[in-house]
């Protein structure tokens, strides 16, 4: 596929059912991950924006299915699970929410879940990692904040997020922008197989 044209890009809407998501024929590439684990930042810094997607650093703000166009393809930010500050009620409401876009959206070719690459994956990432296999979903792991910890800490930290998770991995930090360009590029490959 062609280059994509990053600064051509949009936020489109945030949606908390399914006959609210965003209508286009574009292939969407979905971000999932525990709360506040980087989903926000690591999409600004794929598209040199600083604000593009909202990021906080209180756990739990993404509350919505944020949908947004880049170029000719979709990004969508699903909400964080795992441990938010938020109450009992909404938590509840995240995990159909995610369940609906992940099992009925059609224009979906792939899926980047994101881990911090100190911790081990908790139990709610071996979940997800295990039911986007069985469900066959394109999918890959980006280990993020790799700028926290040693070079010489990255590859064993990365082999063994992708040994539990069983998914092929990268390395990233929205600090120094390392791995930028491999996760685009994943992107790409994502959106060259899977394109409806």
């Amino acid at each position: 596929m062609a280059a994509l044209n990053l600064h051509d890009s949009e936020f489109l809407l945030s949606a908390v059912k399914y006959g609210q998501y965003a209508e286009h024929n574009f292939p969407e590439i979905a971000f999932v991950g525990r709360s506040n684990v980087g989903k926000s930042s690591l999409i600004n810094v794929l598209l040199n924006r600083r604000n593009f997607a909202r990021v906080s650093g209180q756990p739990g703000r993404t509350q919505t299915i944020n949908f947004y166009r880049i170029d000719t393809i979709g990004f969508v930010d699903l909400p964080g699970y795992g441990f938010a500050k938020v109450p009992e009620s909404v938590r509840q409401q995240w995990k159909p929410m995610i369940e609906d876009y992940l099992t009925k959206r059609k224009n979906l070719v792939g899926i980047i879940q994101i881990v911090d690459i100190r911790h081990k994956p908790s139990a709610e990432d071996e979940i997800m990692s295990r039911w986007l296999l069985e469900m066959g979903i394109p999918a890959w792991v980006v280990a993020t904040k790799a700028d926290k910890i040693s070079r010489g800490q990255y590859k064993p930290s990365l082999e063994r997020i992708m040994n539990l998770l069983h998914l092929p991995g990268v390395i990233f930090s929205s600090h120094t922008k390392e791995g930028r360009d491999n996760v685009l590029g994943l992107i790409k490959e994502m959106i060259e197989i899977g394109r409806p």
